[in-house]
């Protein structure tokens, strides 16, 4: 057996994995006090929401793959949609070719609170109190916040001292960004859902106390400050003040939604991820078009095969994927499309978009889907992706000078610093399996504390997921009212002859169904240990990752040809890369992926779990 940083957790009782040690614990103590995987999950993502607020919230949203013992997997789709008002006319009048990376004008309907409750509601067995208590606890009392949470807030300082002074008050308290050894705390975090269990502890049983809870977010005083938020001018990476579209309608129109997951079967396995609303079908194109015969795990050939086929998947998921119009699955995952696509891999890389004719249909990319990103080498993947937030001066104001335009440096991941002062939000994830055979995956992602300002009656902020619309009419992914943005968070489930044996999932923007391809394929093709999958090996395992197509996150840019490695990656595949074309990048040893995981064995009932060493916070715990 190799080794590996740790070891792969096995028990009966309960796992958990999640991107921080503290959701997986407090999720942990859930299972502990006889709650169900439903229940351990949603108490791990509010605990989330306080301990990695750079890299989720509240006011974000979030896919949740649910697997109940002996049920069929679903998706809970926590993926809020466009406000009314929220059309590419309005947006183009404002003079913007792109929606904002930052700012109430990229703000969806918040989506994660409600999916978290009718997860709870429908799944669950404990009273919304028994969740909630640890992330009170942690808001509340305090809780020793990482290294990256405090280097989050320090890229954006000026912004907060001079505009976001609702965030300052949250996380410069005393002009002092967060660091570890010093407690931090968000009192107005705790005051809001202290304040939402007593305004819902008269609605009767736990189902109508939720049911309570799930009104005051659209219509009681959460909602009505998420509207109030929404109005406020806010600088955002435009470098104007703009106000968004939220309204009160737009809060109490809409909910989370379940609905059937897209499934691919690979030899042996069902791979199961949200719809195109998400990028998950991309996992499964990735998949589809595989050869029978597979090169050497770690070969440079094997590596050169998966970054031409995630090229091929991300470009139809470019001009195919979105919840604005129709999306040809059944033909993305046909054999006969496959095989014709599966022609285009050479020996040399591409560096052409190269989207695909479903069906015969014509593919159509939006106008700027070919936006060159300047990509400084070096850049730490653990740290990159999502919403840009420009420190621009204070005295930028509406209808002054044009932000001086800088070349856009596009990182791997989901949070990075650029070298022109912008930082940018991430993404968490979480994985439970209970002692009855329950299973869930989720990646809580949005609402970061860079995304908008803390709305100061609630402790948290707005989301910015509608950067990742265009503002181009007739795309499947076109900035439409009431229409889901496309999303990159893709958690997965796998079965084995038709029962769950495995969830997963990982951070990481575009990246996130890169590494959990490379991730799912060495637990399939590795062998097992100790009677169960390597998850921990296959988590360990150098990863990699490219940026050969038009990034999801404002200012939307591609690298065509890239390639990013892990410096573990042996020198002779790096060399073969290389010849055969590809721009290859080394980064650091331990930087691409943020992976946890969980399975079952049917058989034995044995369970496990891993989680990702990278970034020095995820952890699996279990017994």
């Amino acid at each position: 057996m190799e080794f590996t940083t740790r070891p792969t957790l096995q028990g009966t009782f309960g796992m958990v994995s999640a991107t921080h040690w503290l959701a997986s614990q407090s999720a942990m103590a859930v299972l502990e006090d006889g709650g169900n995987a439903y229940d351990a999950a949603v108490a791990g993502a509010f605990v989330l929401h306080v301990v990695e607020p750079h890299l989720n919230g509240p006011g974000g949203e979030v896919p949740i793959l649910l697997a109940p013992a002996g049920g069929p997997v679903r998706v809970l789709c926590g993926q809020g949609v466009a406000p009314a008002g929220a059309t590419v006319a309005h947006y183009t009048s404002l003079g913007l070719d792109l929606v904002p990376g930052t700012g109430p004008l990229a703000a969806a309907v918040p989506g994660a609170f409600d999916a978290w409750m009718l997860l709870l509601r429908d799944h669950g067995t404990k009273p919304l109190a028994d969740v909630l208590k640890y992330a009170i606890g942690y808001a509340e009392h305090g809780h020793p916040p990482v290294e990256n949470v405090g280097a989050t807030v320090e890229t954006v300082r000026e912004l907060f001292e001079t505009e976001w002074t609702s965030s300052a008050a949250v996380y410069l308290p005393g002009g002092r960004s967060p660091e570890p050894g010093r407690l931090l705390r968000n009192p107005a975090l705790a005051a809001t859902w202290t304040r939402l269990l007593a305004e819902v502890a008269g609605a009767g049983d736990r189902e109508a106390q939720i049911e309570a809870a799930r009104e005051v977010w659209r219509t009681g005083f959460i909602g009505e400050a998420l509207v109030r938020q929404a109005g406020r001018p806010t600088l955002d990476t435009s470098g104007e003040r703009h106000t968004g579209t939220l309204t009160a309608a737009d809060l109490a129109a809409w909910s989370a939604t379940y609905e059937d997951p897209v499934s691919y079967d690979w030899n042996g396995w069902t791979v199961c991820k949200a719809g195109p609303w998400s990028q998950g079908p991309a996992f499964l194109q990735q998949l589809a078009l595989l050869p029978d015969e597979l090169p050497a795990p770690g070969s440079a050939a094997y590596l050169h095969l998966l970054i031409e086929g995630c090229k091929l998947a991300m470009a139809d998921r470019e001009a195919w994927y979105g919840d604005a119009a129709e999306v040809p699955l059944a033909d993305l995952l046909s054999a006969e499309y496959n095989a014709a696509r599966r022609a285009l891999v050479g020996d040399d890389a591409s560096y052409d978009l190269r989207p695909g004719a479903p069906g015969g249909r014509p593919p159509r990319l939006a106008a700027l889907a070919h936006r060159v990103a300047v990509a400084a080498p070096g850049f730490d993947p653990m740290g990159a992706g999502e919403p840009t937030v420009a420190k621009f001066p204070a005295s930028r104001v509406p209808g002054g000078p044009a932000a001086p335009q800088r070349p856009h440096r596009l990182g791997p991941g989901e949070p990075d610093v650029r070298a022109d002062g912008a930082t940018r939000g991430d993404t968490c994830h979480l994985d439970v399996v209970d002692r009855w055979g329950n299973m869930v995956a989720a990646t809580p992602s949005g609402g970061w504390l860079q995304s908008n300002p803390v709305v100061p009656e609630l402790g948290f902020p707005l989301g910015t997921r509608l950067q990742m619309t265009w503002l181009e009419e007739g795309l499947p992914n076109s900035l439409t009212p009431g229409r889901r943005p496309r999303t990159t968070l893709t958690p997965s489930l796998a079965l084995r002859d038709g029962v769950p044996v495995l969830a997963f999932g990982t951070p990481g923007g575009d990246q996130q169904d890169q590494w959990q391809l490379h991730f799912f394929l060495s637990v399939a093709l590795r062998g097992r240990v100790r009677g169960g999958y390597d998850l921990q090996g296959a988590v360990d395992a150098p990863n990699w990752h490219n940026d050969s197509f038009p990034g999801s996150f404002h200012p939307r840019g591609m690298r065509p040809g890239s390639v990013t490695v892990e410096s573990r990656t042996d020198p002779e595949v790096v060399a073969e890369l290389r010849r055969r074309g590809h721009e290859v990048t080394v980064g650091d040893p331990w930087s691409e992926g943020r992976l946890c995981a969980v399975a079952r064995d049917p058989e034995t009932g044995i369970l496990s779990a891993a989680a990702n060493p990278r970034g020095m916070q995820g952890y699996a715990v279990g017994r």
